[in-house]
């Protein structure tokens, strides 16, 4: 139990978290502050233990819509044993950082730049490397700071969890399974990237759905990308995973898990997902050697 009295309750959420807190990993870290845009964005640093050769590797972990960082500190024990140093950030909006001037999710559009401060503060305390750790709308984020942020240089991988590659991919997946019909979906696109139909979803810039199109812009990718998506996604579509994979077979590594529900694939099968990791960044060009 996270939170809450289980015997006066009267209702509950089962959560994919496995870890609520950072000290219950164990690890030492500590609490550091990422200035951004509006303001500071709080972050949690874990540092490989004294000894040890990282070599100025970095993981940025990146969590999900309507999540908190406590969900992707999953990824903290592998990365770990990695050498790397991990950073696990909280962007706008998201209860943690400070808010946009809209309040609203940007699908990654915006929240991005908070990312990339996390990616700058990690430069600015000698990382040489960074592999960032995407999860759900996490990943999307991810592919925008690979693709945009200045320090994209720097970035040796990705490794994304139930990734969204495409948003109208998901979103459409989503009105189907909760029985919207098709011209409702197709509207709700319109408005979301219309400049004069703003006041209807309350964002302060419209939504460029093709700029958060990866399956689209495929092409474009220049990343080594780990993808791990259980088959039964019942929020963001396996079959976009394995599109994004066969579209590009040179960069982007699938790895299906048999788990049923979203980002769930460590809780089934971790000794798996810490093995995929494991095994793909140990063949990434840049794992042993200095970027140009």
């Amino acid at each position: 139990m996270d939170s809450g009295d289980l015997e006066q309750a009267k209702a509950g959420i089962w959560s994919g978290y496995v870890y609520s807190k950072p000290e219950q990993l164990g690890l030492r870290y500590q609490d550091v502050e990422i200035p951004v845009a509006n303001g500071v964005a709080p972050a949690w640093r874990f540092d490989p233990p004294a000894g040890v050769n990282v070599s100025g590797g970095w993981a940025i972990h990146i969590h999900g819509m309507g999540g908190k960082r406590a969900g992707t500190l999953r990824g903290i024990p592998v990365a770990r044993r990695l050498g790397l140093r991990s950073l696990v950030v909280s962007f706008r909006n998201d209860g943690d950082a400070p808010p946009s001037h809209d309040g609203r999710y940007n699908l990654g559009q915006g929240e991005w730049r908070d990312v990339e401060a996390g990616i700058n503060y990690a430069i600015s305390n000698g990382a040489e490397r960074i592999v960032l750790f995407g999860w759900s709308l996490g990943a999307a984020i991810a592919l925008q700071a690979a693709a945009l942020s200045q320090g994209s240089s720097r970035i040796a991988g990705m490794v994304l969890d139930a990734p969204v590659f495409d948003w109208r991919t998901t979103l459409a997946a989503n009105a189907k399974t909760a029985g919207l019909p098709r011209p409702l979906v197709h509207l709700g696109f319109t408005i979301l990237r219309s400049k004069p139909l703003r006041w209807v979803t309350g964002l302060a810039e419209p939504i460029c759905l093709d700029s958060l199109d990866w399956l689209a812009r495929a092409t474009e990718l220049d990343k080594p990308v780990l993808v791990l998506h259980g088959e039964k996604d019942d929020t963001t579509p396996f079959e976009a995973s394995r599109k994004a994979a066969s579209l590009r077979p040179d960069l982007v590594r699938l790895v299906e898990f048999e788990s049923v529900g979203h980002s769930l694939e460590w809780n089934v099968d971790s000794e798996k997902w810490e093995r995929s990791v494991e095994e793909w960044f140990y063949g990434l060009p840049l794992a042993g050697s200095s970027p140009e």
